[in-house]
């Protein structure tokens, strides 16, 4: 099978069975997704998703929490991972949305990493999801997932595998391979126990055939 036809079985399957995917981070706009994706490095969507609307309704913008203290916002993201750094991120990065942007939360990559605790990842979510861009924003789940069905070869960093996944799926569908790709990897291609009997795409599997030939 040759590249462009395993990713266009993956893309058939896809668009049958989830051409709806999207993110299960719960938003009402940039800014709100912005906090909720800083907040989601290496915590789960569903733990952020119980601590955002506490945050939402004290500070329901940049302007407000520009203005928070580390001692008022902290015990609001006390239970999401690495809490410290994560409300610094959060202040920070308010507050220079305030500063150097006018409140308004910038739709470019170069622009997003230059806010604190925001990475390549988060600024490829934002974008994406909010403006359909063609970014991939590789994490764990669509790093293994992809490498796992060979839509990857031998990539060694995230950044090596999103390049090599953005050069083969059409620009228009990028942005929704994200969610394909990390859905797939939180539902179905677990990191230790894989639900392969459940997976509709095994069949092109590299993962899986080197399982059945163990």
């Amino acid at each position: 099978m040759t590249k462009k036809d395993r990713y266009q079985f993956v893309i058939d399957y896809f668009s049958e069975h989830a051409p709806d995917a999207e993110t299960e981070l719960f938003y009402d706009n940039p800014y709100q997704l912005l906090v909720a994706v800083i907040l989601s490095a290496q915590c789960t969507d569903k733990r952020v998703n119980l601590t955002t609307p506490a945050i939402f309704d004290r500070y329901p913008g940049p302007e407000a929490l520009s203005e928070a203290t580390f001692d008022e916002l902290f015990p609001l993201i006390r239970s999401i991972s690495y809490p410290n750094n994560k409300t610094k991120h959060l202040i920070g990065m308010a507050q220079m949305l305030i500063h150097d942007f006018n409140g308004e939360v910038p739709m470019t990559v170069n622009e997003l990493i230059k806010l604190p605790g925001v990475g390549r990842k988060t600024a490829n979510v934002i974008t994406s999801v909010i403006d359909n861009q063609p970014n991939m924003a590789v994490d764990t789940h669509v790093f293994r997932v992809s490498a796992r069905l060979g839509l990857t070869t031998r990539a060694k960093t995230p950044l090596q595998a999103e390049l090599q996944l953005i050069k083969y799926f059409p620009k228009e569908l990028i942005h929704k391979a994200h969610h394909w790709l990390i859905l797939h990897g939180r539902y179905i291609c677990l990191a230790r126990s894989p639900k392969c009997e459940a997976c509709g795409l095994k069949s092109i599997c590299l993962y899986y055939k080197k399982l059945q030939s163990a």
